[in-house]
């Protein structure tokens, strides 16, 4: 198996095609990369702007190039001795007459070639839900009508933009009676009772879209309606789904795959078997799985590891001060009020995703085990499901045709113990434990079993990743794609443990620091760890602001807009993005424009004063005018002091930014660089950080003397280093040992420090951490002291600087006189 010795991400559609991508492949070699790490780039819905909507599994989407386009660039990634990672979507497909199979299925219904492709329950007619209005009102305002597809007199229905077939039976039907009438289509649209006997007459039916939630009959993506759930399970799904990309491995134009969304799919385990059977053995597979903090994959699934989320929220075990977040916990319990109890808010979060925006898979799930168990009160078993979906610590269980293992099992006992306090005092909860264990073996509780397990995930995710992580807002930076925002750091003995525990697990899974699913980008997430570092500053600033800016704020029915814990978050948030102003030309229209598309992002996803499913106008409104007050050039009284309060902020976060860039590159795991990091990267979560990117590729021009851009270019620098290192030396991080390193003396604390050992290679990492202080001169540092490992080689080398060192304790003074942090390498 060809292992990557590092990736790039790149997003492709929007203005990225093969052709760009090409052109950039000269830059990506010479930044050390093993490998491009590409989106999906299937045929996916007109106008997607992420490829996961796809309509043609077997098609290179035209928009990006197509084939012929697709080829070329692989020819070119030969000749830049690059490789290829494509991630693959297997749990979903768009529900859109798009794609023909879904076309083919609203024609044919059950008896459509591909009915089973998708995750549908045919016990009653499929739902469609793309009406705006309930279907009656629809009919009566005329809002539908028929229309000649032009394709050997087919008929559709249009609504809006929407084209649906109607089935074969129903167009004799409707000739039929358009000739007793002597009615053409559009005399017939306008009759409202005729459409209805019509529609009544398909295979599918449409409804309002608020509806979905309780009356879809298929299995989704998440909430959304518009991706449908594909039956991969299945071995002709499987081989139809997957036919040229396992074409594509065994031509050798690809050499690795990310698989999406792993845990949507029926048996992820039996998944990845035929994936590898199909694959053959030395294709590189990494899936997308949220790990909690203790979790790890399981040891029988054959891939090389994760995605990197986990990887991410390691890191800020070493960034956060453990006290300073201690101050900002307390004086967020005075601002959040009750959102500051994180425990409340996610079982809030988690009741309002059983009992409304996924109710209608709740309720297949409670008709499961009527049917199971017949004599079961309907409300104990509905309230049980839903209590043990509360409960539910981690994303899901993992129970197939066999028990489960010793890890789920551990887990499940945990969750119904936690259910136990709120459950009714019934026979319900042991029952359907049994049926999650897997110990009744019949079809029906078997479709239970998969079925939860398909489901809790989801509601996992939607209440606290698309929910609670938008209500607590203590210290955003831990609000991050499988973090723990109310935890406290763990330090540097904590992190260590992770990775050695990383080396042992998942030695070539990806590191992450910005994806295109993490809530901020790398260097706006290390900036807003400093906060913890002089949290008095912030709080203050944050109660000054608030008197500043106290005009802008609305005064509606239900209160104060936007309220205190929004404010809370908004600061922060703009703490994370704004621009080095000190240096730099702010511009205010771009920056305006993103906060505010952010803003209505996360208080529609808290869904607290407005909602995605039902907007409030009037509050939205006044936190926009909010947002925008706050970057408006008008506004210079708070510009310039939240501006200088910022500062030293915006200079902690530099060393973070580097200090975690060196610990990504270096640390076990394949290190991920996302499209445009190698620079900085201050984005906020999508569609801000799937924003159109430009590399300024060459270096710093020696008139440019601003602080933020002569940071990129040194992130750029360490970044094409060290990864060509690891290109050069791929047994020494591949294969090497993880050694944490001691520091002694004063400053002890303030350090990282590891090394990778192979054989006779050595390289040693050495990172400063919670440093506060405006130098980092030799005096800081004076007495700290580095203890290399037991007979190193005599001399070694500082990769960033070419400065040679006597190895043995070795004064950290001397390895920081050139650079913030340090690298040292085995002479050659």
């Amino acid at each position: 198996m060809t292992i990557p010795t590092s990736t790039y991400r790149l997003q492709f559609r929007g203005d990225m095609s093969f052709d760009r991508a090409e052109k950039l492949l000269p830059q990506l070699a010479d930044l050390g990369i093993s490998h491009v790490y590409a989106s999906p780039i299937f045929t996916a819905t007109s106008g997607s702007t992420h490829g996961y909507d796809v309509v043609d599994p077997n098609e290179i989407d035209p928009s990006i190039g197509g084939r012929r386009g697709f080829d070329r660039f692989v020819l070119a990634l030969r000749r830049a001795g690059l490789g290829l990672i494509l991630d693959i979507v297997p749990n979903h497909m768009a529900a859109s007459v798009e794609n023909p199979w879904w076309r083919d299925v609203l024609r044919h219904g059950r008896e459509s070639a591909y009915a089973g492709y998708f995750d549908i329950d045919w016990r009653r007619r499929l739902t469609l839900p793309e009406l705006r209005k309930p279907l009656d009102e629809a009919l009566a305002a005329g809002d539908f009508s028929l229309v000649d597809a032009m394709s050997g007199g087919v008929v559709e229905l249009a609504y809006l933009d929407l084209r649906l077939p109607l089935s074969d039976e129903s167009m004799r039907q409707l000739r039929a009676k358009m000739e007793q009438y002597a009615q053409d289509l559009r005399t017939f649209s306008h009759d409202a009772v005729k459409m209805n006997w019509l529609l009544a007459k398909q295979h599918w039916q449409l409804i309002h879209w608020k509806d979905a939630a309780r009356n879809l009959s298929y299995r989704r993506f998440f909430e959304v309606a518009g991706l449908v759930g594909l039956k991969v399970e299945d071995a002709q799904v499987f081989a139809d789904t997957h036919r040229t990309v396992i074409e594509m491995v065994h031509s050798g134009q690809v050499q690795g795959l990310r698989i999406d969304h792993i845990d949507g799919l029926a048996d992820p385990k039996a998944y990845l078997e035929d994936l590898r059977k199909a694959a053959g053995p030395d294709v590189y597979i990494v899936v997308e799985k949220i790990l909690a903090r203790g979790e790890t994959l399981p040891a029988d699934w054959q891939v090389s590891g994760t995605t990197g989320y986990e990887f991410i929220n390691a890191l800020a075990d070493l960034f956060v001060s453990e006290v300073g977040l201690e101050g900002i916990d307390l004086a967020y319990r005075e601002v959040g009020g009750d959102h500051a109890d994180f425990a409340a808010g996610m079982r809030k979060a988690k009741l309002l995703m059983v009992e409304r925006n996924f109710s209608g898979e709740v309720l297949r799930l409670t008709r499961l085990v009527e049917e199971i168990f017949p004599d079961f009160d309907a409300a104990d078993i509905s309230a049980t499901i839903r209590e043990l979906l509360v409960a539910f610590p981690v994303y899901r269980l993992y129970g197939d045709k066999e028990t489960l293992s010793a890890r789920d099992e551990t887990v499940l006992a945990a969750t119904v113990k936690a259910a136990q306090a709120t459950v009714p005092r019934t026979s319900a909860l042991g029952a359907i434990a049994s049926l999650l264990q897997g110990s009744v073996a019949d079809a029906k509780p078997r479709e239970f079993q998969t079925r939860f397990q398909q489901l809790s995930g989801p509601i996992m995710a939607k209440a606290a990743e698309d929910t609670l992580f938008y209500r607590y807002n203590r210290f955003i930076a831990l609000n991050e794609v499988g973090g723990e925002p109310a935890a406290f750091p763990a330090g540097v003995a904590a992190f260590h443990q992770s990775m050695t525990d990383r080396l042992l697990r998942q030695p070539h899974g990806l590191s992450a620091t910005t994806t295109h699913d993490t809530k901020r980008g790398e260097d706006a997430r290390a900036r807003l760890y400093s906060l913890t570092q002089r949290p008095a500053d912030w709080i203050e600033g944050f109660e000054r602001w608030r008197v500043l800016n106290a005009a802008f704020r609305s005064t509606l029915a239900r209160g104060p807009a936007p309220e205190v814990n929004v404010e809370w978050m908004l600061y922060q948030t703009l703490a994370g993005i704004w621009p080095d102003g000190a240096e730099t030309t702010i511009n205010r229209d771009e920056l305006k424009q993103r906060f505010r598309t952010y803003a209505l992002k996360a208080i529609r996803e808290a869904k607290l004063g407005t909602d995605w499913a039902d907007a409030d106008a009037a509050y939205e409104r006044a936190v926009l005018d909010y947002a925008d007050a706050l970057v408006s050039p008008g506004n210079e009284a708070f510009a310039s002091d939240f501006e200088r309060t910022l500062r030293p902020f915006v200079l902690l976060g530099y060393r973070n930014s580097l200090s975690q860039l060196l610990i990504k590159l270096t640390a076990p795991g394949i290190p991920d660089i996302y499209q445009g990091a190698e620079r900085l990267d201050f984005s906020m979560v999508d569609p801000d950080n799937r924003r159109s990117f430009a590399h300024a590729w060459g270096d710093v021009l020696p008139e440019d003397t601003s602080g933020e851009r002569k940071i990129a270019s040194l992130k750029r620098k360490i970044t094409s280093a060290v990864l060509r290192h690891r290109r050069d030396h791929p047994h020494l991080f591949l294969e090497g040992d993880y050694m944490p390193l001691e520091v002694a003396g004063a400053r002890a604390d303030k350090l990282v420090a590891f090394a990778r050992v192979f054989k006779r290679e050595i390289a040693v990492t050495v990172a400063p951490r919670l440093v506060d202080a405006e130098s980092l001169g030799l005096d800081y540092w004076q007495g700290t002291t580095l203890i290399l490992p037991a007979k190193p080689p005599r001399h070694m080398r500082d990769l960033l600087t070419g400065r040679r060192h006597l190895t043995g304790d070795v004064p950290v003074a001397q390895l920081f006189a050139d650079r913030p942090v340090v690298f040292l390498v085995s002479l050659e």
